[in-house]
C-alpha cells in the first residue's frame, strides 16, 4: 500500500498539495511510508490497535446499550504540522487564553465587559454556565482557567479558525500521550530524522503548574486528581493522568473537609490537600453550594476554596466561556481587554437571540450547522446539507422557542488526512485540539488531539459518534534534524 494513489478529491488536505504532490515540509514522511514492504502498513495498524488495547486505554460512551469499553480508535498516519505554522497557532492560543482568563476574572469580579456595552447583559445571566455562587472570588494568581482544550479546524481554503473553546473539565491529552508512544513502539523508524516535537513532559508541566497555584503552604503542596469514579467516560484519563504525575486519584468520599481545610483519608490518617484537579462538573463540587443531591463532592469544600485553603482546577464558573454564544464574542474580548486582533479567527458565527440573524439562519438553515449553547460530544446539532427537510423544520422550530440557546455557522469544508479504512488509503475529515496550560505562564503542548471523523463524508469527529484520533506532530524549526527541547522526540 503507498500514498501515491491517495486521491485528495478537492478538499484541501493537511499532507498533500492539489496535484497529489506531499508539502515540502511532510515529503520525507511519505517516502518513508511509500518504502514499506506490501502489507506492512496495514500489520502496523494491527500492533497499534493490540497495544491500545493492551494498555487499557479506552473509554464509556453514556446510553450504550452494551455498557463497555472501547478503545478510541486509532490511524496509523500521522498528521504533521510545520514549525512555522505552529508558532502561528500557538501565539493565537496564547492570546485567546489570555483574554478569555481576563473575561471570567471581569464577569466574576466587576463586569467591565457589561458596563461597556461589548456583550449584552442578558446573555451573561442566561448562561447555563454562569455561577453566581462564584461572583466574588479571587482565585490564586488570578488564574481561572489552567487547563484549557481548544478545537481548530481547518477550512478549504487553508484558513485555520478557532470552533470551540473547552475551559471546565477539558479531556483527551492521555490519548495524546498514548498516540505518541503507540506510534513510536509501532512505527520507530519513521520518527528518525524528522524532528518531531516532544509531548512526553505533558505530565511534569501539569504538575509544576499545579503546584504553581497552591496556597501559601510551609512546605511542598499536596495535589490531588479528582474524578467521578470508574463509570465515568473519561475515567482512563483520570487514573493515568494522576498516575504519571506521581499523586492520588481520589473521589469524593476519600475527601473531608474540618477547619475550612480540605484533608484527604489515608491508611495513617488525614493527610492534607492544597491542590484539585477536578474532573467533575461545577454541579456536583459540593452539594451545600450546588446540587444537594450529589454524592459525587465534598461538602464544604466551596468555603475552603473561597478562603485560599484549597486550590481548585480549572476554577469554578469557567463554564460560561463554554458557552458557544459567548465564544462569538471572543474575539471582541481580545480587543477590549488586551487592544489587539485576534490572531485566530473564530469560525463566522451567527447568534439566533438575535431576530435578524435568527431569521438569517431561518431562511438559509439547509446550509448551515446549528448547535445549541451548552452542549458537547457532537450531540443536539443539526448539519444543514446532511439532514432532511422534516429534521431542517425540527431545528427551526427549536430555535423560534429558545433562540438564545442556538447559534449557527456556515458548513466548512473540512480538511483531511490520509486515512487507513480497512486495506486502503481515503481522505477522512479532522480537528485539532491543542491543550494550553496556565500557571505562571501560558504553555501550549506541541501538537494536541487530532480527531477524526472515521465515517466516510462526516464532520463529526467525536469519539461518542463514531470518531477515531491520530497523532499529531509539530515539526521543530529545522526539519531533520532530531528534536531537542525537552529531551530525545517522543
Amino acid at each position: 500500500m503507498k500514498l501515491d494513489s491517495y486521491q485528495t478529491e478537492s478538499f484541501y488536505d493537511e499532507l498533500f498539495l492539489a496535484d497529489g504532490s506531499p508539502r515540502n515540509d511532510f515529503k520525507s514522511l511519505v517516502d518513508r511510508i511509500n518504502s514499506l514492504p506490501p502489507g506492512d502498513l496495514i500489520r502496523r495498524q494491527r500492533a497499534a490497535e493490540r497495544n491500545l488495547m493492551h494498555m487499557g486505554i479506552t473509554f464509556n460512551v453514556y446510553g450504550d446499550d452494551a455498557g463497555e469499553e472501547r478503545i478510541l480508535p486509532f490511524d496509523l498516519i500521522p498528521r504533521l504540522v510545520t514549525a512555522k505554522e505552529w508558532a502561528w497557532i500557538e501565539r493565537g492560543l496564547q492570546q485567546r487564553i489570555r483574554a478569555l482568563n481576563l473575561f471570567l476574572d471581569d464577569i466574576y469580579y466587576g463586569q467591565r465587559i457589561v458596563k461597556d456595552g461589548i456583550i449584552p447583559e442578558e446573555l451573561i445571566l442566561s448562561a447555563k454556565g454562569f455561577r453566581k455562587e462564584c461572583v466574588g472570588l479571587a482565585p490564586p494568581r488570578g488564574v481561572w482557567c489552567h487547563v484549557t482544550g481548544t478545537d481548530l479546524v481547518r477550512d478549504g481554503d487553508g484558513q485555520v479558525y478557532v470552533l470551540e473553546d473547552n475551559l471546565r473539565v477539558p479531556s483527551g491529552v492521555s490519548y495524546v500521550l498514548q498516540n505518541r508512544a503507540v506510534l513510536k513502539r509501532t512505527f520507530p523508524r519513521v520518527f528518525q530524522g524528522l524532528g518531531v516535537r516532544p509531548v512526553s513532559d505533558y505530565p511534569g508541566r501539569l504538575l509544576a503548574m499545579l503546584k504553581d497555584v497552591a496556597p501559601d503552604t510551609s512546605g511542598p503542596p499536596q495535589v490531588a486528581v479528582l474524578t467521578p469514579g470508574q463509570f465515568n467516560s473519561a475515567y482512563f484519563e483520570h487514573s493515568f493522568l494522576a498516575q504519571q504525575m506521581g499523586v492520588e486519584l481520589v473521589e469524593g468520599r476519600d475527601l473531608t473537609v474540618e477547619d475550612d481545610t480540605v484533608f484527604m483519608r489515608t491508611t495513617a490518617g488525614l493527610e492534607r490537600v492544597h491542590v484539585i484537579y477536578r474532573r467533575i462538573d461545577d454541579d456536583f463540587l459540593d452539594p451545600t453550594v450546588f446540587r444537594a443531591d450529589s454524592m459525587l463532592g465534598v461538602p464544604g469544600l466551596m468555603e475552603a476554596y473561597r478562603r485560599d485553603r484549597v486550590t481548585l482546577v480549572n476554577a469554578p464558573g469557567t463554564g460560561i466561556a463554554d458557552d458557544k454564544v459567548i465564544y462569538a464574542y471572543v474575539p471582541k474580548m481580545i480587543r477590549y481587554y488586551l487592544g489587539e486582533d485576534a490572531i485566530i479567527p473564530n469560525v463566522p458565527t451567527y447568534l439566533c437571540w438575535d431576530k435578524q440573524q435568527m431569521e438569517h439562519v431561518l431562511d438559509h438553515i439547509e446550509s448551515m450547522v446549528v448547535k445549541p449553547a451548552n452542549e458537547s460530544g457532537g450531540y443536539g446539532m443539526l448539519i444543514g446539507p446532511h439532514a432532511s427537510a422534516r429534521e431542517h423544520e425540527e431545528f427551526r422550530q427549536r430555535i423560534r422557542s429558545d433562540g438564545r440557546n442556538y447559534i449557527a455557522q456556515a458548513t466548512l469544508s473540512l480538511s483531511r488526512v490520509p486515512t487507513l479504512i480497512e486495506d486502503h488509503l481515503e481522505g477522512r475529515h479532522v480537528d485539532l485540539r491543542p491543550f494550553i496550560l496556565y500557571g505562571r505562564n501560558v504553555y501550549v503542548l506541541p501538537g494536541g488531539l487530532t480527531r477524526v471523523a472515521l465515517r466516510k463524508g462526516s464532520l463529526v469527529v467525536n469519539s461518542s459518534q463514531g470518531g477515531g484520533s491520530k497523532d499529531t506532530w509539530v515539526i521543530a524549526a529545522e526539519s531533520g534534524v532530531e528534536a531537542t527541547s525537552g529531551g530525545p522526540a517522543s
